[in-house]
């Protein structure tokens, strides 16, 4: 089974496919640990306020997170996010992403959400990645390779 075959909840909590939801279309998929938290906060407002810079190169953005439906839906009110959010409950995207691994906090060592961004052409194909990737700045530099991907 492929990525694109791994189902998720959207933002109405269906569950589809990752393929029906990206929908051909080029996709930066982030994903973040959690919400509301200050890093995934400052990452989704990034992504939001180049939303349109990023539409007018054909991109849509998405987020994914283990988080609820409901838990994305108060953070995007909470915060004005117009990003996508997924919610992968079982981390089963995160984890056939590559995004999920040992983490590192105050010294103790953990399996968790690796904070990470791929790149989908419209055939669904992985056409850049980077993981554990710093929330401050990324969605800018996301929209450079966006750019050199379309040119």
């Amino acid at each position: 089974m492929g990525v694109l075959d791994v189902e998720v909840f959207d933002e109405d909590g269906v569950k589809k496919r990752l393929g029906d939801i990206m929908g051909g279309k080029w996709t930066v998929l982030y994903v973040y640990p959690k919400d509301n938290t200050p890093g995934c906060t400052r990452e989704a407002s990034e992504f939001t306020e180049l939303l349109g810079e990023f539409k007018k190169l054909g991109f849509q953005v998405i987020g994914v997170s283990k988080d609820s439906v409901q838990s994305h839906r108060r953070f995007k009110e909470k915060h004005g996010l117009k990003v996508r959010l997924l919610s992968d409950p079982d981390a089963e995207l995160i984890k056939a992403l590559g995004a999920w691994g040992k983490k590192k906090r105050y010294g103790r060592e953990y399996e968790g959400v690796i904070r990470s961004t791929f790149i989908f052409n419209p055939e669904g194909e992985v056409v850049w990645k980077k993981l554990n990737v710093r929330a401050k700045g990324h969605a800018s530099r996301v929209l450079e390779v966006a750019k050199g991907l379309v040119g």
